[in-house]
C-alpha cells in the first residue's frame, strides 16, 4: 500500500488583503487528486472551521473523483461534502477554482458554491470524460468540447469566471473578495473612495438612441456611474442579453442587474432569467443593496423559448427579486413593457426605490403592438391602413409611452436627466441603506426550479 504524507490535498488559512480565509487545494501529482476518506476527513475539517469563524471558504480544485481503491468511503466522503457545502450556502462565501481536470464527484461540490473560475489552459469540468461518452453514447469529443473553460462559460453557463491563466485566477479571487462580506451577519467592505459623489456623467444623455429600435452597450453606463468606472462582470459568456456584477457606488459595493439591449434587443430568456436569479439570491443572501438598470421589451418569444419552460423559468427571476430583502432601486433607462416590467424589481415586487429616464417607455407592450390591437377595425377601414397606424402610433407614443404617466400614479419616485444619475443614486442608496426587512416565517419557499 502506497502512503503519501497529507494524502492528495493541502489544507489551511491565510488572509488575502488582510481577511482571514480557509482554503484546501487539491494535489493532482497524489492518484489524480482522487478523493480518499482522509481527503475528506481533511477538506470537512477546513469547511467546518469557515463556518464556525465566519469566513470565505475557497476551493482550489484538480481532481479525477473519487478514489475508486477505497471504495463506499471514498463516496462517503463526497456526500460529507456535498452535505456542508449545502449548509455553508448564504453562510459564508464559497468559491471554487478550478486549476485542472475536475470528473465525476469532483464537479459536484463546486457546482454547489457561489462562484466557479475557470482559465484557458488547463481548466476542465464534466461528470464523465471522453471516454465514457464515447463508449456509451459513441461520441467522439475531445475533452475542451466536452468540458473546457468557454464551453461552461458560454453554453452550460456552468462557470461565472473565466481566466487566461491560472494566476489570473488568483487574482480575480482577491478583486471579488472586495465586494464581498465575510458571511451573512456581515456588511460588505467598504472601500476608499477618490471617485466624487457629484461626478456628472455628460456622456449618459446622448448613450440612448432617438431610435428606440436601435442598441446601446449598458455595460457603458454601468462604468460610467461606478466609481472609477470598475465593475467586475458576473457570467459576461453566458445569457448576454443580461448583464450582472458587482460596482461600488461611493466605496460601497452593490450588485448590479442590468437588460443589455445589444442581445436579442434585452429581452429576457430562459438563460437571462437562471442568470439574474442566481446572482440577486446571492446578493441578497450576503446583504449586498441591488441596482436594477431596465431596459426590457418583454420575454423572448418563440416555441423553442416555450417547450423550454419560459413560464417556469421566467418565474425564477420575479421569485428571486420579490423575496430579496435587500435595498433595491431600479432606474428605467427605456423600455419596460408588460409582464417583463412587474417582474423587473417594478415597485409592485417591493422596489425601495423607482427612476426613469426621459427616455422611459412603460406600457402594456409597444406602441406598434397596441395600435394594431386597438385600432384594428379601424385601420381596415382606412384607405391607406400603414399611414393610419403611423399616425395613431406617434399619438400613442406620445400618450402612453412615457415615464409620466406611471410617475402620476405613484409608480415611479423621479424622473432626472441620466447625467445625474451617478449622484441620484448615491443619495437613493444613502437614504435606503439603513433598510430592515425580513419575509414571513417559514421553512423555505418553494422556487420554481
Amino acid at each position: 500500500t502506497q502512503k503519501f504524507l497529507g494524502d492528495g490535498v493541502v489544507t489551511g488559512c491565510g488572509t488575502i488583503d488582510g481577511r482571514l480565509v480557509y482554503v484546501y487545494a487539491q494535489d493532482f501529482t497524489i492518484f489524480g487528486g482522487s478523493l480518499s476518506k482522509t481527503v475528506s476527513e481533511k477538506i470537512c475539517k477546513i469547511m467546518d472551521m469557515a463556518m464556525k469563524m465566519g469566513v470565505p471558504l475557497i476551493g482550489l480544485n484538480d481532481s479525477g473523483g473519487a478514489r475508486i481503491q477505497e471504495g463506499v468511503d471514498s463516496l462517503a466522503g463526497y456526500a460529507d461534502i456535498f452535505y456542508r457545502n449545502v449548509m455553508a450556502s448564504g453562510v459564508v462565501p464559497q468559491i471554487s477554482a478550478i486549476v485542472g481536470p475536475c470528473a465525476g464527484g469532483a464537479v459536484y461540490s463546486p457546482a454547489i458554491t457561489d462562484f466557479i473560475i475557470m482559465n484557458k489552459k488547463n481548466s476542465y469540468m464534466f461528470v464523465t470524460g471522453p471516454k465514457v461518452v464515447k463508449t456509451v453514447t459513441h461520441e467522439d469529443v475531445t475533452t475542451e468540447l466536452l468540458g473546457g473553460a468557454m464551453v461552461h462559460a458560454q453554453k452550460s453557463g456552468v462557470t461565472h469566471f473565466v481566466t487566461e491563466t491560472e494566476e489570473e485566477t488568483y487574482s480575480l479571487i482577491s478583486n471579488l473578495l472586495q465586494y464581498i462580506p465575510n458571511n451573512n451577519l456581515e456588511e460588505p467592505p467598504i472601500v476608499p473612495c477618490a471617485d466624487p459623489i457629484d461626478r456628472v456623467c455628460e456622456n449618459l444623455n446622448t448613450i440612448v438612441p432617438d431610435d428606440p429600435s436601435k442598441p446601446y452597450d449598458v455595460v457603458e453606463i454601468i462604468k460610467s456611474i461606478a466609481d472609477n468606472g470598475k465593475f467586475l462582470e458576473v457570467a459576461r459568456y453566458f445569457a448576454p442579453n443580461i448583464v450582472v456584477g458587482f460596482a461600488h457606488l461611493n466605496g460601497h459595493s452593490i450588485g448590479i442587474v442590468a437588460n443589455q439591449p445589444e442581445f436579442l434587443a434585452g429581452c429576457l430568456d430562459i438563460n437571462a432569467s437562471k442568470k439574474g436569479a442566481r446572482f440577486i439570491r446571492f446578493c441578497d443572501a450576503f446583504n449586498i443593496p441591488l441596482l436594477f438598470l431596465e431596459d426590457v421589451p418583454g420575454f423572448l418569444p418563440g416555441i423553442s423559448q416555450e417547450h423550454g419552460g419560459i413560464i417556469k423559468e421566467g418565474a425564477k427571476i420575479l421569485y428571486a427579486i420579490a423575496e430579496a430583502t435587500v435595498p433595491r432601486i431600479t432606474i428605467i433607462i427605456r423600455k419596460a413593457y408588460g409582464g417583463a416590467y412587474c417582474v423587473y424589481n417594478s415597485r409592485h415586487v417591493g422596489a425601495d426605490l423607482v427612476y426613469a429616464w426621459p427616455s422611459a417607455e412603460i406600457a402594456v407592450m409597444g406602441p406598434r403592438g397596441a395600435v394594431e390591437i386597438i385600432f384594428r377595425k379601424e385601420a381596415d377601414k382606412a384607405e391607406n391602413p400603414e399611414e393610419y397606424l403611423k399616425d395613431i402610433e406617434d399619438e400613442y407614443r406620445k400618450m402612453f409611452a412615457t415615464p409620466f404617466q406611471a410617475a402620476s400614479k405613484g409608480y415611479i419616485d423621479d424622473i432626472f436627466e441620466p447625467s445625474e444619475t451617478r449622484q441620484r443614486l448615491i443619495r437613493a442608496m444613502e437614504m435606503i441603506a439603513s433598510k430592515k426587512d425580513s419575509n414571513p416565517p417559514k421553512k423555505h419557499g418553494n422556487i420554481p426550479l
